[in-house]
């Protein structure tokens, strides 16, 4: 679905269903480097079972044009025009890695329009390892590189993949090589207003977390748990890494069919 906002065409992906905002509405928010593609399994499910989904790529994103944006609170507020737009009132938010963080200024900022919250390798704050962050602004490809090592489990280094005749990581490498990375592991590095703005959330929460997440460490993401106010679905995947909604698609959209189902 093609959308145009703030003068710049953008990509939304609806999980192959038109769009109608009468139904109850998930939105779906990409990590840093990535797209709508991370979600294809979690939307379509979605889309397909009474619900309609919004999953956009981020400005500069992919099939969306303009200038990425620099800060979580900037993501959050452009989230915020986009829903308007599609004249969506409430929604369920769900994000992984640095759309977490946008999920949670989101809702922090208007808790009142979010009916629920997945995060998904997600913590209050996810500082970026300042070599990473070097050497995506200078040699992209080695820096996409580390990020799929360090991002992926064991299995899927060794070319395990849950699509028949794909390859995860070498789609990954495709997308990620041609996004504005830097801007997002910028945004991520410097945004700081995660624990507050856990504290300000009062819709029911979720978090999927995995035991083998290099990128955001389970121990940060349990924080969490005290952070928010409405804990009610609390999940660690074994043998899993960062990548979960990619690297455990199914176990990632049975956790998000038992919450949000039931919400």
């Amino acid at each position: 679905m093609k959308l145009t906002l703030n003068n710049e065409n953008i990509y939304v992906a609806t999980g192959g269903q038109e769009f109608d905002n009468s139904l109850p509405t998930v939105v779906f928010l990409h990590g840093s480097g990535l797209d709508h593609r991370s979600w294809a399994l979690q939307t379509r499910w979605f889309a397909f079972h009474g619900y309609s989904v919004i999953a956009p790529d981020f400005p500069g994103h992919s099939l969306s044009k303009g200038k990425a944006l620099d800060s979580i609170e900037d993501m959050a507020d452009w989230l915020w025009q986009l829903l308007d737009k599609m004249d969506v009132k409430v929604c369920s938010l769900v994000g992984h890695s640095q759309g977490g963080l946008v999920a949670l200024e989101a809702a922090a900022t208007h808790p009142d329009r979010v009916r629920s919250i997945s995060l998904i390798g997600c913590a209050a704050a996810i500082p970026v390892n300042e070599h990473l962050l070097a050497i995506a602004e200078s040699d992209q490809p080695a820096a996409v590189d580390a990020m799929l090592t360090w991002g992926f489990g064991e299995a899927y280094q060794f070319g395990r993949s849950h699509v028949p005749g794909q390859a995860p990581m070498g789609i990954g490498w495709q997308i990620m090589c041609n996004n504005p990375l830097h801007a997002d592991l910028s945004a991520c590095q410097k945004y700081s207003n995660g624990e507050n703005a856990a504290q300000k959330i009062t819709s029911p929460a979720q978090l999927i977390l995995a035991e083998n997440d290099r990128m955001t460490p389970i121990k940060m993401g349990r924080g969490l748990t005290a952070q928010l106010q409405n804990v009610s679905s609390h999940i660690e995947l074994d043998k899993v890494g960062h990548m979960i909604p990619i690297e455990a698609p199914e176990k990632c959209l049975s956790e998000l069919q038992a919450f949000i189902t039931n919400i």
